[in-house]
């Protein structure tokens, strides 16, 4: 099925440059191919009130809140007639229970439009909710997060001394986004401990790749799935052909994805022309059938090379794409640890000056993996400790270098 539409395919929120969540669909002005060019708009004439429900509950509430209520104390308000529509549709929104599945007023919509076109600056951090907690899925490299000791696994319990407790994911990043140059405090749940940090909100700009030899070992780091992302890989990929190495590493460690073009794109270097890369699953909802994107077909991997992909809880969905596809066609042997499992698509609906944010899809993996559930298992699991980091030991990567070098 071919729907038209382009998808980012991103951990969560990334409080960095941008900010969109999981595999996202959204509309503006087209500068590059990667872009967007159609956004579904919910109109007028819509029949969205199903004939056999009896609204007189909702518009009882309705009335006897207008009749009845009356204002205590100083941080009560007495709210607008559209004000209640915006908290009527939010609360709609919040019956199903998906962190992803969210309604924007038009103040907050605003805000979430200037976020995802990378207008405001951040901590660069990337965040999920997981089990109703805020969780670091990741923080990117060289940002003010990493800087100030910011570490995957953490949970933000407050955000400027606001509780976390029931907070979605886009709220969390409305609070700790901001102008350059403030500062947001972060109080955070590691261990046993819960202590706060002061981050300083900055520009961020994320290093995309880097590369060279592990040993006798070819290496190449991707650190997100952005616009240009295919293109320095493609660069890399030739210096990795030159440089005579018969084995090589594809890093994606705390990458929290990106465009899901790049990530088609960077598997074709290792897969044949027309081979499924990842497949959205619509669950046949509204007639629509599952849409399959395949590997455009460079497949100019040298015969007989070696690959292994490391992931770890950072890498999330362009990284898992990316990681399922190569493991599932033969190709790479994952290695490092469990990875975030993060695995939706959604659809950015228009409503009035609001925006509705909808999970309509998930990313499953040419064996029929769902992404969503759990995230990659790798073939050998090798932690990596904060000791080891403190220490700059990489247990990771050695162990792909001796499973590359010595076959076992």
């Amino acid at each position: 099925m071919q729907r038209g539409l382009t998808r980012y395919a991103v951990g969560a929120a990334l409080i960095a440059a941008l900010s969109f969540g999981a595999g996202f669909v959204t509309g503006g002005t087209s500068s590059s191919a990667t872009f967007v060019s159609h956004l579904p708009l919910i109109g007028d004439g819509l029949d969205a009130t199903p004939a056999e429900m009896d609204l007189a509950n909702f518009w009882k509430a309705w009335n006897a809140l207008s009749t009845n209520f009356v204002q205590t104390h100083s941080s009560s308000t007495t709210p607008t007639d559209e004000d209640r529509l915006w908290g009527a549709i939010e609360g709609l929104a919040a019956a199903y229970d998906d962190p992803y599945t969210v309604f924007f007023p038009p103040a907050e919509a605003k805000k979430f439009e200037e976020s995802i076109s990378g207008n405001f600056s951040g901590i660069g951090v990337e965040i999920d909710v997981k089990k109703g907690v805020v969780m670091v899925v990741a923080p990117l490299k060289g940002t003010p997060a990493e800087a100030a000791g910011v570490k995957a696994g953490d949970a933000i319990v407050g955000i400027d001394g606001h509780s976390t407790e029931g907070m979605t994911v886009d709220r969390a990043v409305g609070l700790i986004r901001g102008e350059f140059g403030t500062k947001v405090t972060l109080t955070l749940f590691r261990g046993d401990d819960t202590f706060d940090i002061v981050i300083t909100r900055g520009t961020i700009q994320v290093p995309e790749i880097d590369d060279g030899f592990e040993g006798s070992v070819y290496r190449i780091a991707l650190f997100e799935f952005s616009a240009t992302s295919a293109g320095l890989f493609d660069e890399a990929f030739e210096r990795f052909k030159r440089s005579g190495a018969q084995h090589l590493i594809i890093d994606v460690r705390g990458n929290p994805g990106g465009y899901l073009e790049s990530a088609v794109n960077i598997a074709s270097h290792f897969l044949p022309k027309g081979v499924v890369v990842v497949t959205e699953d619509y669950k046949n909802k509204n007639g629509a059938g599952d849409e399959e994107h395949r590997s455009y077909g460079s497949h100019d991997l040298p015969p007989g090379t070696k690959v292994v992909v490391l992931i770890d809880g950072g890498s999330a969905s362009a990284s898992e794409i990316f990681a399922g596809a190569l493991r599932d066609h033969g190709i790479a042997t994952l290695i490092g640890t469990q990875s975030f499992g993060k695995g939706s698509v959604q659809e950015l609906i228009a409503i009035a000056d609001g925006s509705l944010k909808v999970t309509v899809a998930r990313w499953v993996t040419p064996s029929g993996t769902s992404i969503a559930e759990g995230g990659l298992t790798p073939d050998l699991v090798v932690n990596r400790t904060e000791d080891d980091v403190n220490a700059d030991r990489d247990p990771q990567m050695e162990r792909a270098v001796e499973f590359l070098t010595a076959g076992a």
